[in-house]
């Protein structure tokens, strides 16, 4: 439910990114990735916390409550229409249109087929 902050090259990174509202000193730790898919950033943590009714910009941590992790996921899972991606099994355009890359997609592909086997 919490990103483990290293910090790591690419964590470093999310300092200053002012794509993710990261404006302020200390905001890449500060937002780093919480709830199932890793809400991140200042920007994500002011929409999705104000989507679900919880000021997230003021207390990041609470991401990191399942219900409340969970409830900031799906909001950012329904503004950006990931059921389109998840509906055809297109790990790939789903991991993209939430990480902006490929990291980790050999893994995703793996658990999905796990999942598959564990509803058939």
């Amino acid at each position: 439910m919490e990103e483990i902050w290293g910090p790591t090259a690419a964590q470093r990174g999310y300092e200053g990114r002012k794509d993710l509202g990261n404006t302020q000193a200390g905001d890449g730790v500060r937002f780093k990735g919480r709830g199932p898919i890793q809400v991140t950033g200042r920007a994500n943590y002011r929409t999705y916390g104000r989507a679900i009714g919880i000021d997230l910009e003021r207390r990041p941590d609470l991401a990191s409550v399942p219900s409340i992790g969970l409830m900031a996921s799906c909001a950012y899972w329904s503004a950006h229409n990931l059921n389109s991606f998840a509906d055809r099994d297109d790990v790939e355009g789903l991991t993209r249109a939430i990480n902006g890359g490929l990291n980790g997609l050999a893994d995703r592909k793996a658990r999905l087929i796990a999942a598959r086997t564990l509803l058939t």
